[in-house]
């Protein structure tokens, strides 16, 4: 950071005053060589405003890149306090480390500002594209760090946060090269700036960005912006800094970024229905951006099976969802169950096996996904599959937080609660699975009421799933847990992959009976002895001595 200049001898000419000075025209400045005042076509005043202009928007370009990031690591990877953390960490050291850098870029701050944005509109803007199809082309990004798309996330956020960070000096020097100031209010002026262009960017993501353009557009656009500001601002009001070389390289390189940019924001349509077709087949039904998720439908017709992912994950395999909805249903209706409540299910499978039971009288959903629910009452094929189940008479369906419902749900007015959510390893499900949630599900429950949980792969997860038991001990409640396997054959190509077996538990205030109702239905795929088998099978696996999950500690993997 330059020092402020000592005073002039008297009579001398001093900057920012006489024709160069605040009154005065274009030219204004003196000198521009390195470190020195620089000549600029505007009054200083101006300059400094457009510099301060440039940081705002670089600052909200670059908070964007950011929760681009963060987000593809939660849509790609699992709504993970875990991914988020990684993310937001290597950037943030990066970004210490391109500040130390930079300093060495400082005799020729323009020219380095100018190619550390035009860098920065490449990487930024194409980081969701890139990413995105490593993750289509290459499978599941589960398993350790190591595996190769998890590394090039990384990459990502380190290339990011250096190309960032890059950024503060520079501009800390731009500004002093427009007017000497003490280095307390360059440093106040830059930071305002940047902090409330920051501000826009992190609004402008979620409520502009994501609903209107998508993640891949808007970061296209994004980088588009950037790499137009940054060049426009060196090359417009620096340019007498640069020699005719640099001025060159700098409107080629600019270019050349923009062309790409442009190119990828034309293709874009066809980029991702080649990347859907990678990741889910060619039997792409329904593809859908709803106000939570990304909900895909494939198959279903012509004797193929239907398919619903959410998120990349795979949530309904039509082979395979009849041996689920059973096990997780027909358990918990022995005994009343003239009142039931389903939270989740919004894709109607978990409903249509509660109708199945005569005596039912009333049946509350509560789902977080208008548009799941909407494309269970309306596709032909998925509403087929749940046999209208959501336009039954008896069946009423809320949307909203599962939590938040309950919590304003008349005390005993069920007598069995179906608790049929995603798995308690993703962040925005863990408060779903917590010793709170399901003290609320306690309260909700009638006399002999009974409440079922899914709570994961057992095989796979064991950990999440008897901390799930333990955290319904927790909340007063007397256990019963089962496991039913699935299918092997019927793993899905693509990220989303049927998992190996099912856990769930059943609850009650008294031990519950973990046997089928004799008067009910005869389900296809259970039987009093299975559900026996299904019993011993998930004791085997039992974890001993875990604390129960609470909303202030949760206890699942991320």
């Amino acid at each position: 950071m330059i020092e402020p200049q000592a005073p002039a001898p008297p009579g001398s000419p001093q900057p920012g005053n006489g024709p160069g000075g605040p009154g005065g025209g274009p030219g204004s400045g003196s000198g521009g060589g390195p470190g020195g005042l620089v000549r600029l076509p505007v009054r200083q005043g101006t300059g400094r405003f457009l510099v301060l202009a440039g940081v705002f928007v670089c600052a909200a370009c670059g908070l964007v890149y950011e929760l681009e990031l963060v987000a593809l690591a939660t849509y790609l990877m699992g709504d993970s306090v875990t991914q988020a953390s990684v993310v937001l960490s290597v950037m943030v050291f990066a970004m210490g480390i391109g500040s130390l850098a930079a300093k060495r870029l400082r005799r020729h701050a323009a020219a380095g500002f100018g190619a550390v944005e035009a860098a920065l509109a490449l990487v930024g803007g194409c980081s969701a594209m890139a990413l995105y199809a490593v993750f289509a082309w290459t499978g599941d990004w589960g398993g350790p760090w190591a595996s190769g798309p998890r590394v090039l996330l990384v990459v990502f956020s380190l290339a990011t946060g250096l190309l960032i960070g890059a950024e503060v000096p520079l501009l800390m020097e731009l500004i002093q090269r427009i007017r000497r100031q003490d280095a307390g209010g360059a440093v106040a002026d830059l930071f305002a700036a940047d902090y409330v262009g920051a501000l826009v960017g992190g609004l402008a993501f979620p409520f502009l960005l994501l609903p209107f353009l998508g993640q891949l557009t808007g970061a296209l656009i994004t980088g588009a912006v950037n790499a137009v500001v940054g060049g426009a601002l060196v090359l417009g009001l620096f340019r007498q800094d640069l020699t005719r070389r640099a001025r060159l390289l700098l409107v080629v390189a600019n270019a050349c970024v923009l062309a790409v940019l442009a190119s990828a924001a034309v293709l874009v349509d066809d980029f991702e229905h080649a990347a859907r077709h990678a990741l889910y087949g060619p039997d792409v039904r329904v593809a859908l951006r709803t106000e939570v998720q990304e909900v895909v439908l494939t198959g279903g017709r012509d004797g193929r099976p239907l398919g619903l992912y959410l998120d990349g994950r795979l949530r309904v395999s039509g082979r395979d969802e009849r041996r689920y909805h059973e096990a997780l249903v027909h358990p918990a209706m022995t005994g009343p169950h003239a009142r039931v409540l389903v939270l989740g299910g919004g894709n109607g499978l978990a409903v249509r096996e509660v109708l199945r039971h005569p005596g039912v009288h009333r049946v509350d959903v509560v789902g977080l996904d208008a548009g799941v629910v909407r494309l269970a009452r309306r596709d032909p094929a998925l509403s087929a599959l749940n046999e209208h189940a959501l336009d039954d008479p008896r069946v009423r369906v809320t949307t909203g937080d599962a939590f938040d419902w309950l919590r304003g749900a008349p005390a005993a007015a069920y007598d069995v609660v179906v608790s049929d959510l995603p798995h308690p390893g993703a962040t925005a499900s863990t408060k779903l699975y917590s010793q709170e949630f399901y003290g609320l599900a306690r309260r909700v429950l009638g006399p002999g009421g009974r409440l079922v949980v899914h709570g994961g792969p057992v095989a796979s997860r064991p950990h999440d799933f008897w901390t799930v038991e333990a955290t319904l001990r927790a909340a007063g409640l007397r256990t019963a847990p089962f496991r039913t396997r699935g299918r092997l054959a019927d793993v899905a190509a693509g990220p989303g992959r049927a998992p190996r077996d099912w856990g769930f538990v059943l609850a009650a205030r008294t031990g519950p009976a973990l046997r089928l109702d004799p008067s009910g239905p005869r389900p296809r795929t259970l039987t009093d002895a299975s559900l026996a088998a299904d019993a011993r099978a998930a004791a085997r696996t039992r974890v001993p001595g875990l604390p129960p999950s609470t909303l202030v500690h949760p206890r699942y993997a991320g």
